[in-house]
C-alpha cells in the first residue's frame, strides 16, 4: 500500500474513533453553547500557532456560526517573522492571562481552547485566568499527547486539567503520522483535518439544537453569492451585542 494510501485509512480510522468516543462530549459541549446564546452571552476561541488554523475555520466563513469570537494574537500566527517567535510567546509565562484581560469575555461566556499538546504556557494562562472570570472552557487537545509530555507552565497543569469540557482529537503523539523508510522524522500531521471535523460538528449540533428552540441560528451566507452581504450584514446589525470582532 502507498503511504498517501495508508494515510487515508489513517485519518478514516480516527474519524471513526472521534465518532465512536467524542460524540456524547461534542453533544454536551454544544449544549453549553447553545445556553450560552440562548442567555445572551458571548463565545471565544484562541488557538496558537497552527492550533490558530481552527480558529480561523470557525470565523466569519460561509456556513459558519456568526457567533463565534476569534482571539487572534499577532505573535502567535503564522505570519510573523521569524516563525520562531511564535514558539518563545507560547511559553512566555503570563501573556495568556494578560491577553484575556484585555478580551470583552465575562462570566457566563465560554471559551474555546485548541492546543495540541496542551502543555504551552499561553493556553494553559488563558484557560486559568477564564475560569477565575466563571467563564466555561472547552478544550480541544490530543488525550494521549498530552499525557506523555510535561506541562510547561509554573502549576504543572495541562490544559486538560483545567477545562470544563475535553474534546480529543483522537491523533497521534506528536502529531505526524505517517512513517517513510529512510526518514527518522514522521511526516504528514492529522490535527487540523481531525479538529476541523470535530469544531464543525460541535457547530452543527450547536445549531440543531437552537432550531429545537425555535431560534434561526444567526449564520454566515457566502460573500461571493447574490446577496450574501447584505443577509451577513443583517447578522452583523441583529447580534451585535454578541460579536466583538466588528469593531
Amino acid at each position: 500500500m502507498e503511504i498517501v494510501d495508508q494515510y487515508y485509512e489513517h485519518i478514516i480510522n480516527i474519524f471513526q474513533d472521534i465518532h465512536n468516543t467524542q460524540a456524547s462530549n461534542i453533544k454536551k459541549a454544544a449544549l453549553k453553547m447553545s445556553e450560552c446564546i440562548l442567555e445572551g452571552h458571548t463565545i471565544f476561541a484562541f488557538g496558537a500557532s497552527h492550533a490558530g488554523i481552527l480558529i480561523q475555520e470557525l470565523f466569519y466563513r460561509a456556513g459558519g456560526l456568526a457567533l463565534i469570537n476569534p482571539i487572534m494574537l499577532k505573535e502567535v500566527q503564522l505570519d510573523v517573522r521569524p516563525i520562531t517567535q511564535t514558539s518563545k510567546m507560547e511559553r512566555l509565562s503570563g501573556y495568556g492571562s494578560i491577553i484575556l484581560e484585555h478580551t470583552p469575555i465575562q462570566s457566563g461566556d465560554i471559551l474555546i481552547i485548541h492546543s495540541v499538546s496542551g502543555r504551552n504556557t499561553i493556553a494553559i494562562d488563558m484557560a486559568l485566568k477564564a475560569k477565575e472570570k466563571g467563564v466555561y472552557v472547552i478544550a480541544l487537545t490530543n488525550v494521549t499527547y498530552s499525557k506523555k509530555v510535561q506541562s510547561r507552565h509554573a502549576s504543572r497543569l495541562k490544559l486538560l486539567d483545567i477545562a470544563d469540557i475535553v474534546l480529543d482529537n483522537c491523533g497521534d503523539y506528536g502529531d505526524a503520522s505517517m512513517c517513510i523508510e529512510g526518514l527518522q522524522q514522521k511526516i504528514a500531521p492529522t490535527s487540523t483535518i481531525a479538529g476541523a471535523f470535530i469544531l464543525n460538528s460541535l457547530v452543527i449540533e450547536t445549531v440543531e439544537n437552537l432550531l429545537n428552540k425555535g431560534i434561526e441560528p444567526p449564520i454566515f451566507y457566502s460573500a461571493n453569492i447574490d446577496h450574501g452581504d447584505e443577509q451577513n450584514q443583517k447578522i452583523f446589525e441583529t447580534y451585535q451585542k454578541q460579536i466583538h470582532y466588528m469593531g
